[in-house]
């Protein structure tokens, strides 16, 4: 029996409904059982993958991870821009002043950069 190198034949059971759903498929009638069942295992792998990274950077970064000590102090440090006033803004979009960019900051304060 001929496969491609660097490829193991392996047996996989399915029933016969699945199996008869897989065959009338026809990406599978035009690309093969064998090359659509390593596209499904590559994704079910790289989705698996994914769920992994997720889980580890909750861990690390959100939910009820504990703040990380090294930070404490450095919060009051930060600084927001002043609010946009009216005449402030009317200047930056009729042109007569410096070309502004407008940021939402913490509280519904809003700033110009």
């Amino acid at each position: 029996m001929w496969h491609d190198a660097g490829m193991k034949p392996i047996q996989v059971t399915f029933d016969d409904a699945l199996l008869e759903r897989l065959d009338r498929h026809p990406m599978v009638r035009e690309r093969g059982r064998s090359a659509v069942l390593r596209e499904a295992a590559a994704d079910f792998l790289a989705r698996k993958d994914a769920e992994e990274i997720d889980r580890r950077y909750l861990a690390g970064y959100g939910g009820d991870a504990p703040p990380d000590d090294e930070l404490d102090g450095w919060s009051s440090e930060g600084a927001w821009p002043e609010p946009v006033t009216p005449d402030r803004e009317a200047a930056s979009v009729s042109g007569s002043g410096p070309a502004a960019a407008t940021i939402d900051g913490p509280a519904g304060r809003r700033g110009v950069l």
